[in-house]
């Protein structure tokens, strides 16, 4: 199994949302970087354990945790002229942009914190608190997940 964190800014798509789909689960849409386009399309397994985290609010921070229930195929909304993000550049024979299926399993009993996270020497190697790295989803190792899990 792999570990993930995948941001969201909770205005456009927070962990309610996720709650409030059938079966609380969704599409994760949208994502136009082709370093976590790969790792959606070819790394993303079923089962992956993911954290969900808001990013660009007032306190950003991992406040719920996900599981891929479906994985990468074509993202269907760069196809689509009238949605925000659609790449007249994606041709649906030969997608550049994939997503996945993300099931809300629970949400956080808080939330863990950008700046808690970041004073965490257990976590200096995490990819979210190094300077520079601004991936909308990115990798999480084991030891992380585990010792992040125990912050709650």
């Amino acid at each position: 199994m792999n570990y993930w964190l995948m941001k969201s800014e909770p205005d456009a798509f927070g962990i309610n949302d996720l709650c409030n789909k059938p079966d609380r689960t969704e599409h994760w849409d949208g994502v136009r970087n082709y370093q976590a386009r790969n790792m959606m399309r070819d790394e993303m397994k079923l089962g992956d354990q993911v954290f969900f985290y808001h990013s660009n609010c007032d306190v950003p921070g991992i406040v719920g945790i996900m599981e891929v229930v479906r994985e990468g195929y074509p993202d269907f909304t760069a196809f689509d002229p009238d949605d925000k993000h659609f790449d007249p550049k994606s041709d649906p024979a030969q997608p550049r942009w994939f997503m996945v299926d993300v099931r809300h399993v629970r949400t956080l009993s808080r939330t863990i914190t950008l700046q808690e996270l970041k004073q965490k020497q257990e976590l200096a190697n995490l990819a979210l608190v190094r300077r520079g790295n601004r991936l909308s989803i990115m990798p999480v190792s084991q030891q992380q997940w585990d010792f992040i899990r125990s912050l709650e």
